[in-house]
């Protein structure tokens, strides 16, 4: 058999701790606010984009208080099942929280109808209806950022924090600049036009790894 030049021998268990030692090495000197770099390599590590080094906007204090919403059992909302089913819903379970969709749900359909407005947005309005923390994960509708900061803006929700990191072209830039003006609410926001449900989940998960890690889990 000839042998291949120019791969690595890595076993699979090895793959992701291998993934992580390269990204850390091609990041060298890049500054990062403390406390996120674990949310921005696993970003780079889901879409090999270093451009999240750099793209990836944090609040003041949004990681330790996403930390402290999943330690007590906040629950995740994301804008499409491809976000939810992403998320390591074990691990969520541990502390008390559950991972929500209400895309498909009849209710969100007949009020999107109603209303003349999109599920995404109808679903934000059922997730604000939500006796509970809520952690908002978006990462394909910028009408889902459109409605949160509607909501926001009259009182009608709190959101523990605001995921926000949807991918495409239309109004998906200015969305996540309305959330970036929500100076009271907790954010994530990936400026420009990147993103996606793949992102929006591996930040939640990258949460979970850190509570983990740390040695939290309720009970």
């Amino acid at each position: 058999m000839t042998e291949l030049t120019g791969l690595e021998k890595v076993l699979p268990a090895e793959i992701e701790a291998r993934s992580f030692e390269i990204i850390t090495e091609e990041l060298g000197n890049t500054p990062l606010i403390p406390g996120t770099e674990p949310i921005v390599k696993r970003c780079i590590h889901t879409s090999a984009d270093f451009d999240y080094a750099q793209s990836l906007v944090f609040s003041d204090g949004v990681v330790e208080r996403v930390l402290e919403a999943l330690r007590q059992g906040a629950s995740i909302v994301t804008d499409t099942e491809m976000g939810r089913a992403g998320i390591n819903k074990k691990r969520l379970a541990d502390y008390g929280g559950e991972a929500l969709c209400f895309m498909a749900d009849e209710d969100v359909a007949l009020a999107a109808r109603i209303n003349g407005t999109t599920r995404a947005a109808a679903s934000m309005d059922k997730a604000a209806a939500l006796d509970k923390k809520v952690v908002f994960a978006i990462g394909n509708a910028p009408t889902a950022l459109v409605r949160i900061y509607e909501l926001v803006r009259e009182g009608a929700l709190k959101p523990e924090a605001v995921i926000a990191v949807p991918v495409g072209f239309v109004n998906v830039v200015r969305a996540k600049e309305l959330i970036l003006e929500l100076k009271e609410t907790p954010s994530i926001v990936a400026k420009g036009r990147k993103g996606g449900s793949n992102i929006a989940a591996c930040i939640c998960n990258a949460f979970l790894y850190m509570l983990g890690e740390r040695g939290e889990k309720d009970g």
